[in-house]
């Protein structure tokens, strides 16, 4: 009767070994993923910053256009 649980518990342990190791490469995957999310999300945090500050100069540019317009006559369209 020994004889059939440590039948019984080896091959478990081979079952048991191979869901850790494909567990181990699931979450090996995810760590690669969540590593690329964030590497984007810093990327795009920086476009929406750097976008910001070019519609200020255009805005600003616009202002300075329409002052110049004005002081020499003209009438801009936009």
């Amino acid at each position: 009767m020994n004889n059939d649980f440590s039948q019984l518990i080896t091959y478990l342990d081979e079952k048991f070994n191979a869901v850790d190791a494909r567990l181990d490469h699931v979450e090996q995957s995810f760590s690669d993923l969540q590593g690329s999310v964030d590497a984007y999300a810093k990327k795009a945090d920086t476009y929406f910053q750097e976008m910001a500050a070019m519609r200020h100069a255009i805005s600003r540019h616009e202002e300075w256009l329409q002052q110049i317009a004005k002081k020499v006559g003209l009438k801009l369209d936009f």
